[in-house]
């Protein structure tokens, strides 16, 4: 059993590699305006998606609890590989919403389950707690290197032809499921675990999860835990929202579908870099200014692709991505170190919920403020949110996190 469970390890860095290993995104806003939806419309398909996630996010998250994260991920790697399938003969709007929900389907199955897997299964092998922020960061890296690697093979073949790129895509989708089948699903008492060891032969048992418990451990018990639940889907929304904004940016220059490619990518690695300092950031400068540079670096970037555009202006929108590839770590790694492993999955899938419900509200309306008034208004918008969000999330978190007792001796957000 302990063998198979660190191979679990393995597996699902392995499976997150291949589940974002996306060659079409880097150039996903072109390949819809090759069908001829305008940019309103790409957002429209992009909140479609959002809402199918919703509907499902929190009941697949409790499917996952409930019926094991190993049969959530083979359900979801399965609608992953029938989505991009049914991409090669999509050729309208309606056949592009068809794909987003069955798309949505399985993003509301494999969210969070792997994570939770991720942290189950190292709880398993007796690791201690604090080994848990690196595991997250490498999740977090593989994930980026996957989608910049997609992204320099998405640009070439979206030169070649749209066509033969949507053919790759859905023959690569299908490797997730192959991964997911290879899962061993970790017992599940791991927080009564003697002296932190776990029996690795007991029964994986699942009860059924009481939401009334959920809600009273994340809204009525730590402040830091319900601000952290707050703050990650708000500054996801921010990134989000750019993301979908940068390929017009780009357009906008002037800029090739080759070069789409290799920027997506720089993006990616530049998210995956962070990845890898933000442990070692919160750990050397502390929580509060790890949390400071999280809330300022997305005004700054934001604001600077809105009012200098250019080449000066695509960098600032690095900045941004620096900041996504911290909070991935130190606000994901909070969040989960204080939910108790019997219902990480559906506390997970429900902070996406949130996530995904914000940019049904705000992804239309910016789609339509590009499309009327120009991106820099659009990108405004979303720097007058991020600063909002630092005003209103982000400072009270600092200043719950100032009040831990043992702040002097482990300065980090990721304490309980």
């Amino acid at each position: 059993m302990e063998n198979r469970l660190k191979r679990n390890i393995k597996v699902i860095y392995a499976l997150a590699f291949f589940h974002m290993f996306m060659l079409i995104v880097p150039v996903l806003v072109p390949f819809f305006q090759s069908k001829g939806l305008s940019l309103a419309e790409v957002f429209y398909l992009q909140a479609v998606y959002a809402a199918a996630i919703v509907l499902l996010e929190a009941p697949s998250g409790y499917f996952a609890d409930v019926m094991g994260r190993r049969l959530a991920l083979i359900v979801g790697a399965a609608a992953h590989g029938l989505g991009y399938l049914w991409l090669n003969f999509a050729d309208d709007f309606f056949g592009l919403i068809i794909f987003e929900l069955i798309l949505g389907f399985a993003m509301s199955m494999l969210s969070g389950a792997d994570l939770a897997l991720l942290y189950d299964s190292e709880k398993a092998l007796a690791q201690e707690d604090q080994e848990h922020a690196p595991g997250v960061a490498h999740l977090g890296f593989t994930k980026s290197l996957a989608e910049g690697s997609g992204a320099l093979l998405g640009g070439v073949l979206a030169m070649w032809s749209f066509d033969l790129m949507v053919l790759m895509q859905s023959v690569t989708a299908w490797i997730c499921l192959a991964l997911a089948l290879l899962i061993t699903e970790p017992p599940l008492d791991v927080e009564s675990a003697t002296d932190g060891v776990v029996d690795t032969s007991a029964p994986t048992k699942r009860n059924a999860v009481s939401f009334r418990e959920i809600w009273q451990h994340v809204a009525k018990g730590d402040p830091i835990l319900r601000l952290v639940f707050i703050a990650l889907p708000m500054y996801n929304l921010v990134s989000i929202n750019v993301t979908w904004l940068v390929q017009p940016y780009w357009d906008d220059m002037g800029l090739s579908l080759a070069l789409f490619g290799v920027l997506w990518c720089a993006q990616s690695i530049t998210v995956a870099i962070a990845t890898q300092c933000g442990f070692a950031l919160e750990k050397k400068k502390g929580a509060v200014f790890a949390l400071v540079v999280i809330g300022i670096l997305p005004m700054a970037g934001v604001f600077g692709m809105a009012w200098i555009g250019g080449w000066i202006g695509l960098a600032f929108g690095f900045v941004l991505f620096f900041c996504r590839g911290l909070y991935q770590v130190i606000l994901v790694n909070a969040l989960n170190r204080r939910i108790p492993g019997k219902f990480r999955a559906t506390v997970n899938s429900l902070n996406s919920l949130v996530f995904r419900f914000g940019f049904i509200v705000t992804g239309p309306a910016l789609g339509f403020v590009a499309d009327h008034y120009g991106l820099g208004a659009a990108l405004s918008l979303i720097g007058v949110g991020s600063a909002l969000t630092f005003v209103l999330v982000m400072l009270p978190l600092i200043k719950a996190v100032k009040g831990l007792p043992s702040a002097r001796q482990r300065p980090d957000v990721s304490t309980p």
